[in-house]
């Protein structure tokens, strides 16, 4: 199997960050939703999920930036036969979750309050911390961390934690069994088992 895509499938390494970053981000979704529904505020077990939300957040943020440069640097496999409005809706649904997948990292890691464990490794400062805060939000915006974090938590967690990515998630996997039980074509093979 090819490590780069080709016209008719996407390389191992595509389907490799496709299918880490799908387990990672699932992963940040059970840490948060154990720690709120399942723990008690101010407890180890509750610190320890969102520890995990937390390096799990920029362990992400780290495979999106490389699979942004790889979709960069490497083709994508032609679009399988449809209408152009099946195809204008793959691309805007590819745009969307790319966004998401920019977003959802960023605003999760500059409106943390609390400095990341790093798998409980080492500490990663907080955004707070950092000169580049004081220089876009004490200096530049000249506002408190409370002003700053709320609009950015709203968006990370009611906004798009709630219900965009939920959303897009849910059509990106009934857009890939459309194609693969109704339209029997290979666009779900071609991340799965299909060769390049």
């Amino acid at each position: 199997m090819d490590t780069r895509n080709t016209a008719n499938s996407y390389g191992s390494i595509a389907k490799w960050l496709h299918w880490t970053i799908a387990i990672f981000f699932l992963g940040s979704y059970v840490s948060v939703y154990y720690r709120h529904w399942f723990t008690a505020e101010e407890t180890p077990e509750n610190w320890i999920a969102l520890q995990l939300h937390l390096s799990i957040g920029i362990t992400l943020a780290a495979f999106i930036a490389l699979r942004i440069l790889w979709r960069m640097t490497n083709k994508t496999p032609d679009l399988e036969p449809g209408t152009r409005l099946e195809h204008l809706a793959t691309h805007v649904g590819h745009y969307a979750l790319y966004a998401i997948m920019i977003i959802m990292p960023i605003t999760g890691y500059i409106g943390t309050s609390v400095d990341t464990e790093y798998f409980f490794l080492f500490d990663i400062p907080k955004f707070e911390t950092t000169k580049l805060y004081e220089v876009l939000v004490t200096q530049g915006m000249g506002i408190s961390f409370e002003e700053f974090e709320q609009p950015i938590d709203f968006i990370h967690t009611n906004l798009f934690g709630e219900w965009i990515v939920w959303l897009l998630i849910l059509a990106h996997v009934a857009a890939a069994l459309y194609h693969h039980f109704f339209k029997k074509d290979k666009t779900l093979i071609r991340m799965t088992i299909g060769n390049s």
